[in-house]
């Protein structure tokens, strides 16, 4: 089984996400291993969650969660997670905390059973279930949910972002679609370029839904196919986060290269930006 699910801003409560994701997570049998960048639930959405986690426990399902500790750097991009760890570490199961700088332990999934995964561009907060624009991936596969567990393994063993993401992207196939797996940061150069060379073999069009566009290689690529002029070149990114890549490049002497290539891409191809609250600690985190 191989399942897509799209979130929209206002298009779902938190509290119609929690359920979801309980209803995976109350199948569990054997084991549940979750890896989670921010994690931030009230009311409802945090008590069927939590009811969800503990009820495996008490079934006598090995539950494992990994998360991320603040970085003490600045990162406009992505916005800094506000997880209390004491609350994690309060809950009846196994946790570990995962720092890394520059490195973020960035990863959204969880395996159930080593045989399904639910994975996705979307946090575990109440505003990324109710006011964010994700999109998430359902799939039942034991190779899959193999690749996502060996990574799992590296965070869990080792503690340090920089000695993961280096399980192999071999190609899975689930339900006759092939899906191939990358990890990174061990892999985090290979994928885009990767996307690079994917983008500048397009005959016909382009299309990009992003937060922000930073890599190098696909920066280059996107550049030159809309210089060309060849091919329909289109995208969306958020525009609040782009403006503060865009701060953090002119700060940044040996990225500052980056800042009239993306601006020359932005006007030569077909960007919307969406215009997102600026982050802060109290705001709606809309992006």
């Amino acid at each position: 089984m191989l399942e897509t699910r799209t979130y929209r801003d206002g298009g779902q409560t938190a509290v119609d996400v929690a359920r979801e994701i309980a209803s995976f997570l109350e199948a569990a049998t054997k084991t549940l291993e979750l890896a989670l960048y921010d994690i931030r639930l009230h009311d409802d959405a945090a008590e069927i969650v939590k009811g969800a986690l503990i009820g495996a426990r008490e079934r006598g399902v090995a539950v494992r969660l990994l998360y991320n500790v603040d970085h003490h750097g600045p990162i406009p991009v992505p916005p800094p997670p506000r997880t209390a760890p004491e609350l994690l570490e309060a809950l009846p199961l196994e946790t570990k905390a995962i720092a890394g700088e520059p490195d973020l332990m960035h990863h959204k999934y969880a395996i159930r059973d080593r045989e399904a995964v639910w994975t996705g561009s979307m946090n575990w907060t109440d505003d990324s279930w109710s006011r964010q624009e994700n999109a998430i991936v359902i799939a039942e596969s034991g190779s899959l949910a193999h690749a996502f567990w060996l990574n799992f393994e590296e965070l869990w063993q080792h503690g340090d972002v920089a000695r993961s993401g280096f399980v192999e992207p071999r190609p899975v196939d689930v339900d006759g679609i092939e899906v191939r797996p990358w990890f990174t940061p061990g892999h985090g150069e290979d994928l885009a370029h990767r996307i690079a060379k994917r983008i500048g073999a397009a005959k016909r069009r382009v299309r990009i839904a992003s937060p922000v566009l930073s890599s190098g290689p696909i920066l280059g690529t996107l550049a030159e196919v809309c210089s060309d002029g060849k091919v329909d070149v289109a995208g969306i990114v958020d525009d609040t986060q782009v403006d503060g890549v865009l701060y953090q490049w002119r700060l940044n002497g040996n990225a500052s290269w980056k800042v009239p290539v993306l601006r020359r891409l932005l006007e030569a191809g077909r960007f919307a930006g969406k215009p997102s609250t600026r982050w802060a600690p109290d705001t709606v985190h809309d992006f």
